[in-house]
């Protein structure tokens, strides 16, 4: 589609009738040399003077031209765009961030996977992750995992395909024996500090008591919520069990309430599968789209085609005063012959 990105330059174009209309007609006074037998020339050149001034004629090209060149002078000027199709551009407004739990209680072979056969939590866990994972086109999706510290394992990125791969590179006891959740928070809160999502989630799954934690998880709690992060989390662990075999239901729950979120209890796979489905509904996608159309200038167009046309009235001009030029008169025969005469009348004195 063509477009002018400076319309009101078109607001110009009248300016030549103004011109001519308000403003006097241009004078020009030139030198002149007076001479006494000023007739007398005038009549051995055969030339007829009048008195008044000189007005320079234009011909049909020049009244012709003129408007056509100003016209795409002022084209030019208003700066002709050609649009094209438009690139749109998917943007997550939701950064969404999962932290699982990797300590050495993660090896309780107390799950099933799809087939029946027993597995360990964290592969039952990274099953029902991926599902979610897939379902999730529009997020940004970050991975941390924790034990008796927290580490990044991916940053935020719309590539689910690479977290996938960095999630199948998860190992139980990688990041310690013990479980540092408080520790965890505070990574995804510093991991999401310079967002400008419009909202921002983490997904903490664990199945132990914190015990290594240099932050108190209530405490990185209340950081997180003052940085609008919302926290559901998810215990799989045993509440009946004793230091990091036993889950702290009650800590989970109070974390999710004081940042507005909510906490979830898994027993078995089908119980993991419940959970992310229930987070995936009260967490819709959200994407923003951007739509960007190239412009392609074509100012040069119209300048250039002003340009080329006064370049032919020009050359054209030139052609046709040198084939007008006339070479010089031979002297008369008439005074020739009084020359001659004059010669031998002279001779014959």
């Amino acid at each position: 589609m063509l477009t002018f990105d400076l319309p009101w330059a078109f607001a110009i174009l009248p300016l030549p009738l103004l011109v001519w209309w308000l403003l006097p007609p241009f004078r020009e006074t030139t030198p002149a040399l007076r001479v006494p037998f000023f007739e007398q020339l005038a009549k051995r050149l055969n030339l007829a003077p009048s008195s008044g001034a000189v007005v320079q004629k234009s011909n049909w090209a020049q009244k012709l031209l003129a408007p056509v060149c100003w016209i795409l002078l002022v084209v030019a000027l208003a700066s002709p765009q050609w649009l094209e199709p438009p690139l749109v551009r998917t943007q997550s407004s939701r950064d969404l961030m999962l932290a699982i739990d990797i300590s050495q209680s993660m090896e309780a072979r107390d799950f099933k996977a799809a087939d029946g056969k027993p597995v360990d939590r964290l592969t039952a866990v990274k099953s029902v992750v991926r599902e979610f994972i897939a379902r999730r086109e529009g997020d940004r999706i970050g991975l941390i995992v924790f034990g008796q510290g927290a580490f990044p394992q991916s940053p935020l990125t719309l590539d689910h395909e690479t977290v996938l791969l960095l999630l199948d590179e998860v190992r139980i006891g990688m990041a310690g024996p013990q479980t540092a959740i408080g520790d965890a928070i505070g990574v995804a809160v510093k991991m999401t500090q310079h967002s400008k999502a419009q909202e921002k989630v983490l997904i903490l799954l664990t199945d132990g008591n914190d015990t290594a934690s240099r932050i108190p998880p209530a405490d990185a709690a209340k950081i997180a919520a003052d940085q609008h992060m919302t926290i559901h989390t998810s215990g799989i662990g045993d509440p009946r069990g004793s230091g990091e075999n036993k889950v702290d239901l009650k800590a989970l729950q109070q974390l999710s309430e004081e940042t507005r979120g909510r906490s979830f209890r898994g027993e078995d796979r089908a119980g993991l599968e419940q959970i992310y489905s229930t987070i995936d509904q009260i967490t819709p996608v959200k994407v923003q789209r951007t739509e960007f159309r190239p412009k392609v200038a074509l100012y040069f167009w119209p300048l250039g085609a002003a340009l080329v046309l006064l370049a032919i009235y020009h050359l054209t001009a030139m052609l046709g005063s040198l084939l007008r030029r006339r070479p010089p008169s031979p002297r008369s025969p008439g005074g020739s012959g009084t020359a001659s005469s004059a010669m031998h009348a002279r001779e014959a004195v």
